[in-house]
């Protein structure tokens, strides 16, 4: 059965995050290639919506589209005076979003954290937002825990992301619980995007773009994807670009936005995750396979990640059933 998204547009979205839910949940397929959301995008009144980029964007739907959903969206909105001035909600919003069925997963990407909080959808939740808006939010909302230094936080029925590559990292972990994470990738490599960042990882606020000449470790990545399964060192990796370790590991920070390790630990949490789901190999072979050697450390980076067992991840991930939620 398709999965029913409906995606709200209100005053001031910003064009960018609106299209990301319809093209991230767009491209996750079945095995046969049938598609498995249906995204819509509604206004409360079915009225054209003004964007932040100085045009606007005609709509199919009002809000009864919002009551026919599985998952409801609330789109990225340029931060107004009202938003960030008081914790009052849009009293048509705060009665169509109160209004939704409990079974209704609701998602918001960026500064609409501020929309569902004022509604009260986020007390006694953990939530995230942009990080610039962060610590206007948490005061704004004390009864939510806020969390400024992640990519999004799911929890539960509720969802929020940061800023706007975030609603896509969201996004594709919503594919992922909901089909797992061959479906996921897929999504990914067609919207060609990375398939998985942890909703953990911190948001990129002190991370400027190096310059050009300065680049050089995406060929190391791409050479490490194929030798997981190998106890890759840090000078094994620097030496394949032509680096001193210290010059290696400050570019690659500067890129990517954590260590070396890290992303080491982070792209083979990744792969054990899809041989669970995948195969029938046992623990400890995924675990040599994913380059962590034992299933004693796989069962550590897992839990530490992710807060499951291998075990546990294989039952809960492996061939799961299609449903509307």
């Amino acid at each position: 059965m398709v999965h029913r998204v409906a995606v709200l547009a209100l005053d001031g979205v910003i064009p960018f995050d609106l299209g990301i839910p319809a093209r991230v949940l767009g491209e996750a397929r079945g095995s046969g290639g049938e598609p498995l959301y249906e995204v819509v995008t509604c206004s409360l009144d079915g009225a054209p919506v003004r964007t932040n980029a100085g045009f606007s964007i005609q709509v199919s739907h009002d809000r009864r589209a919002l009551a026919g959903a599985d998952t409801v969206v609330i789109a990225t909105q340029e931060p107004s005076r009202a938003m960030l001035a008081g914790g009052q909600a849009d009293a048509g919003v705060a009665a169509a979003l109160r209004s939704l069925s409990p079974g209704t997963r609701v998602v918001s990407t960026c500064t609409s954290a501020f929309v569902l909080a004022a509604a009260g959808l986020l007390d006694g939740l953990e939530a995230t937002t942009h990080w610039a808006l962060s610590d206007r939010f948490a005061a704004l909302f004390p009864a939510v825990d806020m969390r400024p230094d992640v990519l999004f936080v799911d929890a539960g029925r509720v969802l929020t992301s940061a800023g706007a590559a975030a609603g896509i990292d969201l996004f594709l972990h919503i594919v992922r619980t909901d089909h797992g994470t061959t479906v996921a990738n897929d999504a990914a490599r067609r919207c060609v995007v990375a398939p998985w960042r942890d909703g953990g990882q911190a948001q990129f606020i002190a991370h400027p773009t190096p310059p050009e000449s300065s680049l050089g470790t995406g060929p190391t990545r791409a050479w490490a994807l194929e030798r997981l399964d190998l106890p890759l060192t840090l000078s094994e990796l620097a030496g394949h670009a032509s680096m001193t370790k210290r010059t290696f590991s400050r570019r690659f920070v500067a890129e990517v936005g954590v260590t070396p390790l890290q992303w080491l630990i982070a792209q083979r949490v990744d792969r054990a995750r899809t041989l669970l789901e995948s195969s029938d190999l046992p623990v400890e072979r995924i675990a040599t396979e994913a380059g962590f050697g034992s299933a004693t450390l796989l069962r550590q980076h897992m839990h530490a990640v992710m807060g499951v067992t291998p075990q546990h991840y294989r039952r809960t991930f492996r061939a799961p059933v299609v449903s509307s939620f």
